[in-house]
């Protein structure tokens, strides 16, 4: 539940006034509510597209006034369909390719006005059970009252409607662990290379997750949110993806958390540990408390140039799971055994030390599309072809013992010239 300064600060000139308490509750839901499904993928397409240029998510998010976590998680889709591409790790930023402009938006859409929360005031009872009826419900992090938490027993389905298939941890199922982690307060940091499927088992376990794309030009605005300007010159203040997750009680996942600025993420660990509480500064010191079932998840890809796992990160996650890529479901899927067994083969090398990349389920799957698309040895050589330079040598070397003959990185061939 947020609670407001009681006393706002009428010195600042960029605070906005206050608006009617009974027009809030319309605005309340914030300006991603307002989006129909995949309008604000096509708008960051369009700002692609228009751009030409290399462009990182918090640079589209200040063009289209939108919340860089959601404006990531519309990069990260683009880029995983091909209508746009990674042109940089560090930092990260996109490019548009060849098929964005087919997929952009015509024009863009404003983005609405949002508005605090009106103050909730606190119920006058004379009942002395009232207080202790509401206090498990907030204990730890997760404070969930949903009870026990059922086992699952198949697919779940992804908010993308792509089945996630369950892999054990601790002899029950991922999800159900997960499930169960976030019910008891105990917050969890995935870890693995990218591509292992570790925001796929995030998204099956909480759907109604709220996800922060953390790079190293995230900023505190870029969780609890910042002054935008309306359409008739106001400011208004719009709260981020950590000030909703804690009103609505939902989790929040920090993907690539690793990557964010140690004193950027620090603003999130009031809310993790035992105050539940963080305290908007920007917004006139307003105070924001977690709502029951509001729960941190976080990931961190190891091996990412500029990925730092510093101890207070650490000692905030008191579980930590490795996530591997699962070649047993690759097989499951219809991958060709021989590219599949190619990545064990890779992931063996990996583990001792002997190189540094070897495909995931991620590449695996891109393998099938692309064989099906463009042929087998097109897929082939462009597995050799995303191995890094100083891996490509080795990889080479398995696949031609796999597949039998010698395979050069995927590439354009002469050029086609028409016939007389």
């Amino acid at each position: 539940m947020t609670t407001p300064a009681a006393t706002p600060t009428p010195a600042s000139a960029t605070t906005p006034a206050t608006p009617a308490p009974a027009a809030t509750p319309a605005s309340a839901g914030g300006s991603e509510a307002r989006l129909r499904s995949g309008e604000l993928r096509a708008m960051v397409a369009k700002v692609l597209a228009d751009a030409g240029a290399d462009l990182t998510p918090r640079t589209i998010a200040h063009t289209l006034n939108r919340s860089s976590g959601a404006v990531g998680n519309a990069c990260k889709v683009l880029a995983d369909r091909g209508e746009a591409e990674v042109a940089s790790s560090a930092p990260l930023a996109y490019r548009a390719t060849a098929t964005t402009a087919a997929v952009a938006a015509s024009t863009i859409t404003p983005a609405p006005p949002r508005t605090p929360r009106p103050k909730t005031p606190k119920p006058t009872t004379s009942a002395p059970t009232a207080a202790p009826t509401a206090a498990p419900a907030r204990s730890g992090v997760g404070g969930s009252a949903t009870g026990a938490v059922g086992v699952v027993t198949g697919p779940v389905k992804r908010p993308n409607g792509m089945d996630y298939h369950p892999r054990l941890l601790s002899g029950m199922p991922d999800v159900t662990a997960l499930r169960r982690l976030r019910d008891a307060g105990v917050a969890a940091l995935l870890y693995g290379p990218p591509g292992t499927g570790k925001t796929s088992v995030v998204e099956a376990a909480f759907p109604d997750c709220i996800t922060v794309q953390g790079d190293g030009d995230t900023v505190v605005a870029d969780f609890v949110g910042d002054y935008t300007k309306t359409p008739d010159g106001e400011f208004v203040f719009v709260h981020g993806p950590l000030i909703r997750a804690m009103r609505e009680g939902v989790a929040l996942f920090i993907d690539d958390a690793t990557l964010i600025p140690p004193t950027v993420l620090a603003v999130v660990y009031p809310a993790m540990d035992g105050r539940r509480q963080i305290v908007i500064k920007a917004a006139g010191g307003e105070v924001v408390d977690a709502a029951p079932g509001f729960y941190v998840i976080a990931g961190h890809n190891p091996g990412v140039h500029g990925a730092v796992l510093t101890d207070a990160l650490s000692s905030r996650f008191s579980v930590q799971v490795r996530v591997s890529s699962d070649y047993a479901l690759a097989d499951q899927l219809g991958v060709d055994k021989k590219a599949v067994r190619v990545a064990r083969n890779l992931a063996t090398r990996q583990d001792k030390g002997e190189i540094g990349w070897a495909p995931q389920l991620r590449e695996l799957l891109a393998f099938k599309k692309i064989a099906a698309v463009l042929g087998i040895d097109a897929a082939v050589g462009n597995l050799v072809g995303i191995a890094p330079e100083e891996d490509r040598a080795t990889v080479a070397a398995v696949v031609r013992d796999a597949f039998g003959r010698t395979v050069a990185p995927l590439a354009l061939g002469a050029r086609i010239t028409a016939k007389p």
